[in-house]
């Protein structure tokens, strides 16, 4: 491999694994649906809190709008696994000594992630642990979990947007 091939190589393994990883969450949550949905529930109804009366108001109890959340997260994640997926084989293409280049590659690859980061940065950092207090409960608390996806997504995120002139075959 020559040098100025070890970034993009480095950015499609990156967000291959990325691609990998989402779309086995989204699987799983697909094919093990009860496991997870016993989380949102939980967390959204707040029933593993410290259940102060200055935060209670927040929760959300009615079954059929946790499972709709639960749906929509599950969706959210479909799309960023296929987008994530598509991008990793536009990233194989512009590999090619007579590749279209990394730039289609590139916007995929950040429209993926992007996604990832909002629902978990937003969405599960955000509203679920601190709107939703989850950070209290121990037993239904993601916040590693999300952080974990949300630095990996970050750190891939960074990778495809260095300055280098081997961005610049398109």
């Amino acid at each position: 491999m020559t040098a100025e091939r070890t970034l993009p190589v480095a950015a499609t393994v990156l967000t291959a694994t990325v691609a990998v990883y989402i779309t086995l969450v989204a699987f799983g949550n697909i094919t093990d649906f009860g496991t997870n949905q016993e989380f949102v529930r939980h967390v959204l109804a707040m029933d593993t809190t410290f259940e102060d009366d200055d935060l209670m108001w927040r929760a959300v109890t009615d079954p059929a709008v946790q499972d709709a959340a639960y749906v929509l997260i599950i969706v959210w994640e479909t799309l960023a696994a296929a987008l994530l997926i598509a991008a990793t084989v536009l990233w194989i293409r512009g590999l090619g000594r007579s590749g279209p280049g990394y730039g289609a590659a590139r916007r995929a690859t950040t429209l993926g992630l992007l996604m990832l980061m909002l629902l978990f940065g937003l969405g599960f950092i955000g509203i679920g642990g601190e709107w939703f207090a989850m950070w209290q409960s121990a037993k239904w608390n993601g916040l590693q979990a999300a952080l974990r996806t949300f630095t990996l997504a970050g750190f891939v995120l960074i990778l495809i947007h260095l300055p280098s002139p081997q961005w610049h075959r398109d």
